[in-house]
């Protein structure tokens, strides 16, 4: 018999029983879209719990990131990461504007904002930085640039969701926040997504953005898309919101333990919590230095994968690499040392706050070994 797979993330759910009378609701009102009452409801209860003022539900993070740049009036050049997902750069592509990649910081591995204004051209208007594995940017030093060259601040903040610094949520930063409700973060809804802005008039050109442009029934102010969430997921979005604290508390001790097994192993290093950020511990990578650990970052993601533990190289290769954007001045390698080289040794292990205590020391086991 195969050996059951450890996989790199698993969902949390609620209880099934839990969800239906959520369902019971929808099936009598049958509004399954369009702004129904659980979808106003999520939203607001989401404001709430981020400790923001406005929220606009999406269908995914990838089309929130479409209509933030839109709502935004975003042209020209944005000064990006590589070190991030794709939907990140290929938001900024798909709305005609050219990324612009600038290098990470080697201990959070998000963008390097000493190195942001040797980018800035006439043509920028943007930065896009990203909060990687839910570890905060550096705010203040991101918003003092953009505040100088009058830039827009967006920020792709998918692995955030319940963060905060210093007991401020981080999608209070900048213009926008996106996040994403993707089935393997932290909070889900299966898919989903949202952006976060503290500006009245902001929430209404998103909505109306979100919606076909349309601002009534018979008026369209502007070339809109159809990002909407239904009324299933926000239904699913209210009820995951009364157990996320308990499964970013789970992930916490799955961090810890983690930490505890790994602390000795020659060429392993480990991120750790940045003081006054509260985290969610969204992943677990590490870092694999093979003169010193005796294995590269490859041989050890074969060597788990053959036990069918399901580690992943996240992210590997970099957005520079991919052969839309390799050809950009700024997707050199010379030009991202650091991201280059974490791209080469960086990799995720399972973490999910039902991964148990066996699974962990498997997987440490095997590291060791």
């Amino acid at each position: 018999m195969d050996k059951k797979p450890i996989y790199v993330t698993s969902p949390s759910l609620p209880k099934l029983d839990d969800f239906i009378p959520y369902l019971k609701e929808i099936w009598e009102n049958k509004w399954l879209t369009n702004n129904g009452a659980f979808h106003r409801q999520f939203e607001e209860a989401l404001a709430e719990y981020l400790g923001v003022k406005y929220v606009s539900l999406f269908t995914n993070g990838m089309i929130a990131l479409q209509v933030g740049l839109q709502a935004l009036r975003i042209t020209g050049e944005v000064i990006t990461t590589p070190f991030t997902f794709v939907a990140t750069t290929h938001s900024i592509h798909w709305n005609n504007c050219k990324p612009v990649f600038c290098d990470i910081e080697p201990e959070t591995f998000t963008m390097d904002p000493d190195k942001v204004e040797a980018l800035i051209t006439p043509q920028t208007t943007a930065l896009m930085p990203v909060h990687v594995y839910g570890n905060p940017c550096n705010h203040e030093k991101l918003q003092k640039i953009a505040d100088t060259y009058g830039l827009k601040l967006f920020y792709d903040a998918a692995h955030v969701f319940g963060v905060k610094k210093e007991g401020v949520s981080v999608c209070n930063w900048g213009n926008l926040s996106m996040l994403s409700f993707h089935a393997t973060k932290v909070f889900n809804t299966f898919e989903g997504g949202a952006l976060v802005t503290n500006d009245e008039n902001m929430k209404k050109r998103i909505d109306f953005l979100k919606n076909f442009g349309f601002a009534d029934e018979v008026t369209v102010v502007a070339p809109g898309s159809n990002g909407k969430m239904d009324e299933f997921r926000s239904a699913f979005g209210l009820l995951q919101l009364k157990i996320v604290d308990g499964e970013i508390a789970k992930r916490q001790k799955v961090a810890q333990r983690y930490r505890e097994m790994l602390k000795d192993v020659p060429g392993i290093t480990m991120l750790y919590d940045l003081p006054g950020v509260r985290h969610n511990y969204a992943y677990f990578p590490i870092r694999i230095n093979a003169e010193k650990y005796g294995m590269t970052r490859d041989e050890l993601y074969n060597k788990l994968k053959s036990e069918n533990i399901m580690s992943r190289r996240y992210f590997y290769p970099l957005c520079s690499d991919f052969p839309t954007y390799r050809g950009l001045p700024s997707a050199a390698a010379s030009n991202l040392p650091v991201a280059t080289r974490v791209a080469r040794e960086i990799l995720c292990l399972p973490m999910y706050a039902e991964l148990t205590d066996e699974a962990i020391q498997k997987i440490v086991t095997l590291i060791y070994g």
